[in-house]
Order: structure tokens, then sequence, then C-alpha cells
């Protein structure tokens, strides 16, 4: 079972600076501890806020871009500077996010070699229109909604995914390579062990994990559709048997047992077949696979809950949720289901972006207007 953290004092963002970056040439916000809205049209840079708000976070993109794309056009690089206030403590975060070459990070001024050392500086947590694919797509989802939850949580989830890619590339090299010879067995031998520490580290993480989601995203479903089915989920790998949380301590034996019996089909199709890059993460509406057979719109309200799920459970853990960042989520969902979303969020620091009108019930500290790059601040 995860473990619950000693209480933190909630982070927030009480400043933020960028320049050249996106469509902003320079531009300078400060935030409430409340709900705070960007109005504007479509294009006008409201989400690009959200981007940098998230990049103190997380050290890239929400969205899954490069880094060379935040970089306005012209500009060899961008700078995002931000406040971040934690209890009575302030910390200055600043990142020069270059076109080319390797990013500069500091924290209070003092350098930062790797991003997870800013680990629990800021988290975040993001609703945009593209979680509809947490759902409706395949695992690679499902898998990463698991592991970005993970890493705010732990730092050693970050370190032990990073270790198993690299193991993993370096593996599906060998691979393709000459598998059969000697040499290159023990290297494969070398790899394998690796490949299990690292592996079964990310997938004991997983099952704990869902143990805690699970009742959570059940309940966050019920909320936004009382008249719903029951959502339910099982964590499959296709290397062995489904697997819960009572089967954590038999992750790596279970691993190194797979990876024995698939060493033939492995050398002969040039990849690895066992491992949590290959896992499922299934959920069920009703009993009936959510992917596959449930409606769009009970796709996006499940959607919605995994992301309020996660946001209830990473606060429980860690004591401190994690900030809100609501890019055009409620002109994908009815009167209805906005409404209910409303009920459901959380007292904390939130950011909304819009386009149009947002439900009635919603009342903002703060009103910020984004037109062609440039923002306009008025409380209420």
């Amino acid at each position: 079972m995860l473990a619950e953290a000693p209480t933190e004092p909630i982070s927030r963002v009480d400043r933020l600076w960028v320049t050249d970056f996106r469509c902003f040439d320079a531009l300078e916000l400060a935030f409430g501890p409340g709900l705070t809205v960007l109005h504007g049209a479509n294009g006008q840079g409201k989400t690009s806020v959200l981007e940098a708000l998230g990049w103190v976070a997380r050290a890239r993109s929400f969205r899954g871009v490069p880094d060379s794309q935040l970089v306005r056009s012209g500009a060899t690089a961008a700078v995002i500077r931000a406040e971040v206030s934690t209890g009575a403590r302030t910390r200055t975060f600043e990142a020069e996010i270059r076109a080319q070459g390797r990013n500069r990070l500091l924290l209070n001024k003092q350098p930062v070699t790797r991003a997870r050392d800013l680990h629990g500086l800021l988290r975040v947590t993001v609703f945009a229109p593209d979680d509809l694919a947490l759902v409706k797509d395949g695992p690679s989802a499902r898998r990463t909604y698991l592991d970005e939850l993970l890493v705010m949580l732990a730092v050693r989830y970050e370190a032990a995914r990073a270790d198993y890619e690299r193991v993993l590339r370096q593996r599906n090299a060998l691979l393709r390579g000459r598998a059969r010879d000697d040499l290159v067995a023990s290297t494969l031998a070398v790899f394998d062990e690796q490949l299990t520490r690292a592996g079964a580290e990310l997938v004991r993480g997983r099952l704990r994990l869902v143990e805690r989601l699970v009742p959570a995203v059940a309940a966050a479903y019920r909320d936004l559709a009382p008249s719903g089915g029951s959502v339910t989920a099982r964590y499959e790998p296709d290397w062995c048997e489904p697997l819960s949380v009572d089967d954590a301590d038999a992750v790596e034996d279970l691993m190194r047992d797979a990876l024995a019996r698939r060493v033939r089909d492995e050398a002969e199709r040039g990849v690895t077949l066992v491992g949590p890059h290959r896992d499922e993460w299934r959920l069920e509406i009703g009993g009936l696979d959510a992917r596959t057979q449930a409606s769009q719109g009970e796709q996006r309200t499940l959607a919605l809950a995994l992301r309020l799920a996660g946001h209830a459970v990473v606060g429980d853990i860690t004591g401190a949720a994690p900030v809100l960042l609501l890019d055009d989520v409620f002109s994908e969902l009815d009167r209805e289901r906005a409404d209910a979303l409303v009920r459901s969020l959380p007292v904390g620091q939130t950011i909304v972006t819009t386009a149009g009108a947002l439900p009635g019930s919603i009342s903002p500290e703060r009103t910020m207007r984004v037109v062609a790059g440039h923002v306009e601040t008025y409380d209420g």
C-alpha cells in the first residue's frame, strides 16, 4: 500500500513571468489562492499560460510537444519564471528553454542539473479535452497516467522509469542484433536483471496506486453520472495473469520467469516482450470494456473521473492538493455534467481557460482576458 506522507503545506503559484514563450513576447501575471479564469477566443494564448505553469511543475510540456516548439518564432530561447509559495516559504523557479541545446534551470538562483531535483516544488493536475484519450486510446495512455501520478508521489518512481526506459532501449538494440552469440547472451542476462529490478519497482508502484485509485475513480464517476454504471478496473500484464496489490512482492520473480520463457520469441522478433511497457490497465463501466463498449459521453465522464480521482489520491497521500489546471473542459460537457464537475472540484488554487460561458455556479476570484498574447486582469 502507498504510505501516507506527513502533511505538506499546499503549494501554489503566486506570480508567473514568461519571455518569448509561445505567442508571448513578455508577460507577467499574479494569481490568487482560489479560482482564476482565463477568458478569450481560441488561439489567443490561454492554453499557453497553463502550459507555462505546467512546465514549472514538470519541466516539460503537458501537451507533449518538444521544448523547441515552446520558443517564440524568431527567438533563440524562452524564459519562464515563477514564484511558488508553500506555506510561509516562497521559492523562485527559472527556466531558460533553448531552441537548440540544453535548457538551464534555476531554483532560488541555484542551478538544477536534473528535473527530478525539482520534485515537490509544485504539483499540478491538468484537465484537457484530449483527456478522452485516457479511456478511448490504447494502453499507453493509461500507463502514462499511472506513471505520472507515481512520479508526483515519490521521486524514486521517476528514477525507476528512467532506468527502465534506458535498459529497454539497450536491450531492444541488442535483440535486434546477434542475440544468440555467447557474448551477447551474457550481456542480455545483465540487461535482464536490470530490467527486472526497475520494471518490478514500476509495477509494484502501479499496483499499490491502483488499489487507492479505483475506489476514488468509482466515487468520482458516481458524482458526475449518478445514473451511470459502476466503474471497475483490472491491471493486466501480457506476460502473466492479471495482478493485484496482493501480488506486489512476487512481481520481480514473475518478470524474471517470463523473460526466461520468452527469450526465444524475443530473439526472433528483436524486441522485448516482457515488462511494464506492455501492460494494460483495463477500465470497465457496468462490467463492459470502457474503451470499446462505452458511449463517448461515458468515456468523457470517466476521463474526468480519472483526473478528479488522481487529484484526490495525490492530495490524500501527500497531504497537499495539487494546483488544478482546467483547459477548456466545460466546452465539451453538457450542462448536467458541467454542473456536476463544478460541484466535484476541490478547494485550492485553480486556473480555468474558456472561450465561452462557464457554468453559473463558478465564482472566480480573478478573471483574465487574453487577446493575441496580451492579458488584462480584473477581479471577479
